[in-house]
């Protein structure tokens, strides 16, 4: 898991509570607490994923372009991050003669490959409507 991530179900439920669906990368940045380039970066991987759509000039930013109701955590955990739970470094040398050292990185990867697919089924079940209830319903 990164933080481009959280940053971008951040900004996407944001989008889904505001009445036009829309802000600039400044309103984003200031609700997630992050730089405007960070959100910049982010929200641009969105749109190439079709999540979002930009309004360019005076009154433009980002604007919802999916269906927050149909949207999941994992099509965006997948646009954005997937595979980033496995290190990018892993123990062990496979030409060893250990056995430890030469199967702990095939073993390592087997469990990290197995955790990507059960945190994507579980991210499936997790709409961007459906974090924005849980966060309204804590008002």
């Amino acid at each position: 898991m990164n933080s481009d991530f959280v940053i971008a179900s951040h900004s996407l439920v944001l989008l889904a509570n505001l009445p036009d669906h829309m802000a600039n990368s400044d309103t984003i940045a200031e609700n997630v607490c992050t730089n405007p380039a960070r959100v910049r970066k982010v929200m641009s991987a969105l749109r190439k994923k079709g999540f979002v759509r930009t309004k360019e000039g005076i009154g433009g930013g980002y604007i919802l372009n999916c269906n927050p109701e149909k949207t999941t955590l994992s099509q965006i955990y997948l646009a954005i991050s997937t595979g980033s739970l496995k290190p990018n470094w892993c123990t062990g040398d496979p030409d060893q003669k250990c056995i430890i050292s030469s199967n702990a990185q095939n073993v390592m990867d087997q469990i990290f490959y197995e955790s990507e697919m059960h945190l994507q089924s579980y991210l499936n079940e997790i709409t961007i409507s459906s974090v924005l209830e849980r966060i309204k319903s804590l008002e």
